[in-house]
């Protein structure tokens, strides 16, 4: 326990903004200490005198031990982030809980849907999905406005591999897709050649209980719907009891949930 709660240096190699109050940072680890991640798990970042936060892979590590993340300018310790620097030192603990349910999605049709700056989340699980001949995978991204849009050059790869519909609750235009996600299901399901067989979801908890009560409401499975918990993430290993959903504590446990399992845990909490 010592270990995962004492802080590592890393170094800010490239920082860029990407979408409203968000910016994309690239790490690198210092003295060489390397480590390893599956898509979903989530690390900290801290800053003297800012505190620490908690935030998911947008790219997993690669051999260097190069990896990345979307970051949302909402408090102090992201207002801090964004006065950094190439070449500053900063705090990292990581990586910490589990994953994406990667070996079940083998050869299914996966849909996966994404609110705002729930799709950064996705990112690391997409790039794996989309390479696989065998498991057709459609994206349904939703924002409030095309300028609240994040990931540009990552979405502009994925439509080269797979097919993306991209709603707005306010269009620039009239050509752009109206609506939340939930409004686009149908024409996700004609371009994948079939229902979605395993359905991934992130972003406000509003909009993935929605999703998965639509598709229970058509026949799915609960263990076939993945959603992740990503806003209740702390301190990473369970101890400050700020993540609990019932018995289980997101940090150690999730962030990802099957909605068979949040069904479960979601009882707990009312009874």
């Amino acid at each position: 326990m010592n270990g995962l709660m004492t802080p590592q240096l890393i170094r800010i190699t490239e920082i860029y903004d990407d979408g409203e109050a968000s910016r994309h940072f690239t790490f690198e680890p210092v003295s060489g200490i390397r480590h390893s991640a599956r898509p979903g798990q989530f690390f900290t970042l801290a800053i003297p005198g800012h505190g620490e936060a908690a935030f998911t892979y947008l790219s997993l590590p690669d051999a260097q031990g190069r990896f990345k993340a979307l970051i949302r300018k909402v408090g102090s310790l992201t207002s801090a982030l964004f006065q950094c620097n190439h070449g500053d030192l900063i705090g990292f603990r990581g990586p910490f809980g589990n994953s994406w349910p990667l070996e079940q999605l083998k050869d299914r049709r996966v849909l996966i849907i994404a609110g705002g700056i729930g799709l950064p989340p996705l990112a690391a699980v997409i790039n794996q999905l989309s390479t696989k001949e065998s498991t057709p995978v459609g994206l349904i991204y939703g924002s409030r406005s095309p300028a609240d849009q994040v990931l540009k050059q990552e979405r502009l790869a994925w439509h080269t591999c797979m097919p993306i519909l991209e709603t707005f609750d306010h269009p620039s235009s009239r050509q752009q897709l109206t609506g939340t996600p939930l409004d686009h299901i149908q024409q996700m399901t004609a371009k994948l050649g079939g229902s979605p067989e395993a359905v991934l979801a992130c972003g406000p908890e509003v909009m993935m209980n929605a999703a998965a009560q639509h598709f229970i409401q058509n026949g799915l499975p609960p263990e076939e719907i993945w959603l992740a918990l990503e806003r209740r993430m702390h301190c990473g290993v369970g101890e400050c009891g700020h993540c609990y959903l019932g018995s289980s504590t997101v940090c150690a446990d999730g962030p990802i949930y099957s909605w068979q399992q949040l069904i479960r845990l979601q009882s707990q909490t009312t009874a």
